[in-house]
């Protein structure tokens, strides 16, 4: 069970160094650079292919490692003295598959090959793949740790974040919404819906949300839809934390969305500032929805018909409203 995972309760004081295992994207930039604000080591493995040509630069010390090979990751940190690491970033598929003379480094090595094996044949979700890493690394003597505690100035907050509000209609359809996506993430399904009307447009699913985005803007061409998204409950922030940025925007305003609610504290703005200013230019509004992760029963799903818009933009127990929702 993800949930029975354990999360170091506190992240080590500086400067204690800090092994980054890094994917693709911005994201392990801004945790590199989180860190060293902070003042810790940063000490960087770059899966192959995949890491941005930034990254090496921020890094104490850096080592390009093959993807699949889990056992020299843990070798690496724990020769440098490294016993806590933090991984985040993506993995593109696609350029491996058209960089064929190039997957010689990503060879898996025996512990991977036994780790697929044995626990990942027939359960590939990111929890379960988590489980094994962090399993491998803790047999090295190092410990993974949760993967925001360097950005959380980056982390969505309660309430509308930006100017432009929602309308009355969006925080009908939010309300309506949201306990659908609370399911769809207890189910593992995916951390994305879209709405509008009381109507879902689109559910993501292994596709990823950029290209729900997409399937959505051809689906509903008259736009003027809501993206609504969320993280699974009992999440493990060691890895798998959603994340939203201005790119997200850019391509929900080139499909007619027009509104971005996502749970509070769960989700991931990165550049959050530039994201808040660029998401009121396009017109875009950003709700930050508080979250109990309590899992609804069937009874909690509202109908079509039910416009309530009360519950969640309430604190979880319902005590008092976190903003004014001003149309």
């Amino acid at each position: 069970m993800a949930g029975s995972l354990s999360i170091l309760p506190d992240p080590p004081a500086p400067p204690t160094p800090i092994g980054l295992i890094a994917g693709g994207g911005d994201l392990p930039i801004f945790v590199a650079r989180g860190l060293k604000e902070i003042g810790h080591e940063v000490h960087g493995l770059g899966l192959h292919l995949q890491y941005d040509s930034q990254l090496p630069s921020l890094c104490t010390s850096f080592r390009d490692v093959g993807l699949l090979r889990m056992r020299s990751w843990g070798n690496r940190l724990n020769k440098m003295g490294v016993h806590h690491a933090i991984m985040v970033g993506r993995v593109d598929k696609a350029k491996l598959m058209h960089q064929r003379w190039k997957l010689v480094k990503n060879i898996p090595d025996i512990t991977t090959a036994v780790a697929w094996y044995k626990h990942l044949r027939h359960d590939r979700r990111s929890h379960a793949v988590l489980r094994v890493i962090a399993d491998e690394l803790d047999r090295n003597g190092v410990s993974l740790i949760d993967s925001t505690f360097p950005i959380t100035n980056q982390l969505s907050e309660p309430g509308v974040m930006t100017s432009t509000k929602p309308t009355s209609n969006q925080r009908a359809d939010i309300e309506f919404v949201w306990p659908l996506l609370t399911e769809l993430l207890r189910l593992d399904i995916g951390q994305s819906l879209t709405v509008r009307d009381r109507d879902v447009i689109s559910v993501e699913a292994v596709e990823g949300t950029d290209r729900m985005i997409e399937r959505t803007g051809q689906l509903c061409p008259r736009g003027g839809w809501t993206l609504v998204k969320g993280a699974r409950a009992q999440h493990d922030r060691r890895s798998d934390v959603p994340t939203v940025g201005i790119q997200t925007l850019e391509n929900m305003a080139k499909h007619g969305a027009s509104c971005l609610a996502i749970a509070a504290g769960d989700v991931i703005m990165l550049d959050r500032f530039a994201m808040l200013e660029r998401a009121d230019e396009l017109g875009i509004a950003i709700v930050g929805v508080p979250v109990s992760h309590t899992p609804i029963s069937s009874g909690a799903v509202p109908n079509q018909q039910d416009t309530r818009v009360d519950s969640v933009f309430k604190t979880p127990q319902g005590s008092s409203q976190v903003t004014q929702l001003d149309d």
